[in-house]
């Protein structure tokens, strides 16, 4: 007799080939469709724990005795832990296989979100917690695995369109958290922070029981020494480094901002939001919609190409940088609020266009190999080996772009007393980007 501890009621898969449309059109897609779901799931929970600290500061008030830079700190450090755990992430997928790390992922997550319930009181050190935020960033890490789990379920023309709905529904957890943490500020009050890590709890027992018994490990060859020498190869290719350059602009704004917006709107319009429900209330709104519409970013560039969304993208966000800039002189907070949320759209958008450029680029290598007389299975294997170890490299660097806008913010407020330093670097950054997108992908077309 069966237990729900065995592998769970569908057999184990013995072959997988999305690219054979009867296979794909008789289970491929229903079983992919079902590993995405679980995966959504997991990856959900795992970004909103490595939010969390951006609505724990929101509740650590004069008691807690941090300013401002301080708490800017607090954020930045689990989005650089994160970011360092995305490559061994991404490893693990291949050497345990997708089900059984995104378990084990979703079962980490409780350390973190147990730490942060046992410890958030006045008088606890900062140094306590400073090294229970940094924690909180295994909750990084699950996008890589995700990310490389799902690229392997999907046919190349549908990669786009999966890996959007993938990170979107992921990415969704920052505003979910941040809706969590305003309902607690409303009703509980700002005295009790450890509630929102305890409602997170079940939800971890969930994702991870969920992923145990409904998710796949594909039937490909298991062990991390050909994606480490993978990701030597694409390490050595300039490709990877200017998308990964790509996704520091996107993403990295995505996730620097989802952190850093409450604390920023707290500071620069102190006289307006003076209390954290008043903060938390618009916090969730800009994330919320930039993780909506990453699938469409995705399903964009399948159809358009990812560079030239990619490059719109990059010239919306210097727009709405430069509107964010003229409201912040202005002391105009509609229009402060319209620039930012314009950010948050457009980087959503970004994220998933940019993504779709990195199996696209071994897709192509795949077919000129099988072109020149290569085995056709033997480079798909290693168009998805490359696409993996691409999707790690580029996720470790991208989310290092939430360090730099969290570590922008805290040295313009401390120099300046407001953020326009900050904002003047981003649209550098946003310029730069543009630039790049337009001399590797563009120009030659």
């Amino acid at each position: 007799m069966t237990t729900v501890l065995d592998h769970k009621s569908t057999p184990p898969l013995t072959s997988w080939d999305p690219e054979d449309e009867e296979f794909w059109a008789r289970s491929g897609a229903r079983i992919a469709r079902r590993n995405l779901v679980y995966s959504v799931l997991s990856e959900h929970i795992g970004f909103s724990v490595w939010s969390l600290w951006s609505v724990l500061v929101l509740f650590l008030g004069p008691e807690y005795h941090l300013d401002p830079a301080d708490k800017f700190t607090l954020t930045a450090l689990p989005t650089a832990l994160g970011a360092l755990l995305r490559l061994p992430y991404t490893f693990a997928v291949a050497r345990f296989g997708g089900r059984t790390w995104t378990v084990v992922s979703a079962l980490l997550l409780f350390v973190p979100t147990a730490l942060a319930a046992l410890v958030l009181e006045p008088g606890v050190s900062y140094g306590t917690l400073l090294a229970v935020a940094c924690v909180a960033g295994v909750g990084g890490g699950n996008f890589a695995s995700s990310m490389a789990n799902i690229n392997a379920f999907y046919p190349h023309r549908l990669k786009g369109w999966a890996l959007g709905v993938n990170a979107g529904g992921g990415n969704l957890g920052v505003p979910a958290v941040q809706l969590l943490g305003l309902l607690v500020l409303a009703t509980a009050g700002a005295a009790h922070p450890r509630l929102l890590p305890l409602l997170y709890l079940p939800l971890i027992a969930l994702a991870a029981a969920g992923a145990w018994l409904r998710m796949d490990d594909l039937p490909l060859p298991r062990g991390g020494a050909g994606e480490r020498r993978m990701l030597r190869e694409v390490a050595r290719d300039p490709y990877g480094w200017a998308v990964s350059a790509l996704y520091v602009g996107t993403f990295g704004s995505f996730i620097g901002f989802g952190f850093a917006f409450g604390q920023v709107l707290q500071v620069q319009f102190h006289e307006r939001f003076d209390t954290p429900v008043k903060a938390a209330a618009l916090t969730f709104l800009g994330p919320l919609l930039g993780s909506l519409l990453r699938p469409v970013g995705g399903r964009l560039a399948d159809r358009y190409g990812g560079a030239r969304v990619t490059l719109c993208t990059f010239a919306g966000m210097a727009a709405g940088t430069a509107v964010v800039l003229a409201a912040s002189r202005a002391g105009s907070l509609p229009l402060f609020l319209a620039g930012f949320v314009a950010l948050f759209v457009l980087s959503g958008i970004g994220n998933g266009s940019t993504y779709k450029m990195i199996p696209a680029r071994y897709q192509d290598v795949a077919r000129r190999a099988v072109a020149a007389g290569a085995d056709p299975a033997a480079a798909e294997t290693d168009a998805r080996r490359r696409t993996a170890a691409l999707i790690g490299l580029a996720g470790a660097i991208g989310a290092f772009g939430g360090v730099l806008v969290n570590l922008a913010f805290r040295q313009s407020f401390l120099s300046g007393h407001d953020g326009e330093a900050a904002y003047w670097g981003f649209l550098a950054a946003y310029a730069c980007c543009s630039a790049l997108t337009w001399a590797v992908w563009l120009r030659r077309r």
